[in-house]
């Protein structure tokens, strides 16, 4: 079992980062090998709808996106952690999602598997959001859940802290890490 986790936030040692690093922890703990993507430690360029993807499925502007697909196709769970910003995904994790343009092209365009083949995959989202208020991440789950439906990724759920905002505050939330860890070993586990 590979379980990839794709950190979207800016900010290092982060709230979201701290609760993506113990959702890994949970998922090695059950025996999974695991990998990190820092997406703000990589070169990649905003989707230019060119559709050159069309063609083949695959994306004309190489760079650090390449890898990115690599990791996606050889993994069985794949770990988005993102910050709100203005409710969304973090520029950053929308970049990445974008550029999956090439494998939305595979599965609608080609008729193809977007990940290059049919086996069972699951998702898991994981989001701090500053503000308390009804429906705060409605807008990035709209994303993310149409992300991972284009992929063929079934939708293992989320772990989702309002009121968080502050680098380290999620420490003040007593159970938060531990929730993660648990998410972790319960996508390795399905």
């Amino acid at each position: 079992m590979r379980v990839i986790g794709i950190s979207g936030s800016p900010r290092r040692g982060g709230n979201t980062d701290l609760l993506l690093a113990e959702v890994m922890k949970g998922a090695t703990s059950k025996g999974a090998e695991v990998k990190t993507i820092i997406l703000n430690d990589l070169e990649i360029s905003p989707c230019q709808h060119c559709d050159a993807c069309f063609e083949a499925g695959v994306c004309k502007v190489k760079d650090d996106m390449q890898m990115v697909y690599k990791e996606l196709e050889k993994a069985d769970r794949i770990v988005l952690a993102s910050p709100l910003h203005f409710r969304g995904v973090s520029a950053q994790a929308k970049a990445m999602i974008d550029r999956c343009q090439a494998l939305w092209a595979r599965k609608y365009i080609l008729k193809k598997p977007p990940l290059g083949d049919n086996r069972e995959r699951k998702g898991l989202f994981v989001s701090v959001g500053g503000m308390k208020m009804a429906n705060l991440f409605e807008p990035a789950l709209a994303t993310v859940k149409a992300w991972f439906s284009v992929l063929d990724i079934a939708y293992g759920g989320d772990l989702l802290f309002p009121g968080v905002d502050e680098k380290g505050a999620i420490k003040n939330y007593p159970d938060a890490l531990k929730q993660a860890f648990t998410a972790g070993q319960r996508l390795v586990e399905e």
